[in-house]
């Protein structure tokens, strides 16, 4: 991580030393349209449904478009020039974003409006939680506490985060406030209404546990409607090979709770999953894939990825889980 950081910092000096040099000129001068950037995929299409059809208004950039996840991109330096320029830059805020900090001190506009969505939500935010079972993550030294950055994967929190953006927007673009206060409020009462479907299912459902064979970004949803998890590592692991023991006591768990899947996240090669399967006593659990969105690209977005109808999509996984 601090590699990482020292790298984007030694980026923003050069990027900022070069454009020092040329002729400095208005931001704004290139194109009326207000400036958005956004780092994930539910930023992005939060800010879309905002806009509605008000979105020839703005130049709306999503940085992570290539599959890259939050945890290991860098940004470029065309990602920094477009940071330092923009109306309103939106970002998750936690140690995957530490190289932010850094890149805003330097920015071209002094009046962006920088949304930092864990600051947003405060005291919701949950820490990162080791729970039994769980791979354990080498640390290189003593920090503070590591706060759970897939604060998206709680439509709660989306609510009042798409709520927080739209804010931003109409001080931007005042002209335009009733449209966006309008679009938003019809937005977060479809966010609404799939919560309560969500609660709804999990209140009818027989099992009220899932066991990710993965990575586990999932936390929010879990404390939004009162479930129990184990995984085989936390949601920001970098690691792809989980112990035996690990295996072995996630194979336990599923006999003992009589589990009938076991959960993966999207992109997963499902080789943990398998192990743990072939480890239980009738080797015959479904593996299932849950959608976290932290590797959307711009192909996908073209195609029609939608927040809202991924988190649909969620729900029938999870109701396949929880049977």
């Amino acid at each position: 991580m601090k590699k990482k950081l020292l790298l984007v910092v030694a980026m923003v000096m050069l990027v900022f030393a070069v454009c020092g040099c040329g002729k400095k000129e208005d931001v704004n001068t290139s194109s009326d349209k207000i400036k958005i950037v956004t780092t994930i995929f539910p930023e992005y299409d939060w800010v879309r449904e905002i806009l509605g059809d008000k979105a020839d208004n703005a130049e709306l950039t999503l940085l992570l478009d290539s599959g890259v996840d939050l945890h290991s991109y860098q940004p470029t330096t065309d990602d920094i020039v477009k940071i330092s320029d923009c109306d309103i830059f939106i970002y998750v805020g936690g140690e995957s974003d530490g190289w932010v900090e850094d890149v805003l001190k330097t920015a071209n506009n002094k009046d962006m409006v920088a949304i930092n969505l864990l600051d947003v939500l405060g005291d919701n935010v949950k820490e990162e939680e080791l729970v039994e079972g769980m791979e354990g993550e080498e640390e290189e030294e003593e920090e503070g506490p590591e706060y759970d950055e897939h604060v998206w994967l709680s439509l709660k929190n989306a609510v009042i985060l798409c709520n927080e953006i739209e804010k931003a927007i109409e001080k931007v673009d005042a002209d335009n406030a009733s449209t966006y206060q309008a679009n938003v409020k019809a937005y977060t009462d479809s966010l609404s209404q799939l919560d309560d479907q969500y609660k709804s299912a999990v209140d009818d459902a027989s099992t009220k546990c899932i066991l990710f064979g993965d990575r586990f970004p999932f936390r929010y949803m879990t404390e939004d409607y009162g479930l129990t998890y184990y995984a085989a590592f936390i949601g920001c692991s970098a690691e792809t090979e989980a112990s035996f023991e690990t295996i072995r006591f996630l194979s336990n768990k599923v006999d003992e709770l009589n589990l009938k899947s076991v959960m993966t996240i999207e992109g997963s090669d499902q080789k943990i999953a398998q192990s743990i399967v072939d480890n239980t006593t009738d080797k015959n659990q479904s593996i299932l894939t849950i959608n976290s969105m932290q590797s959307v690209t711009m192909k996908d977005v073209e195609d029609g990825a939608q927040y809202l109808s991924i988190m649909e999509d969620n729900l029938e996984v999870l109701k396949e889980a929880l049977k």
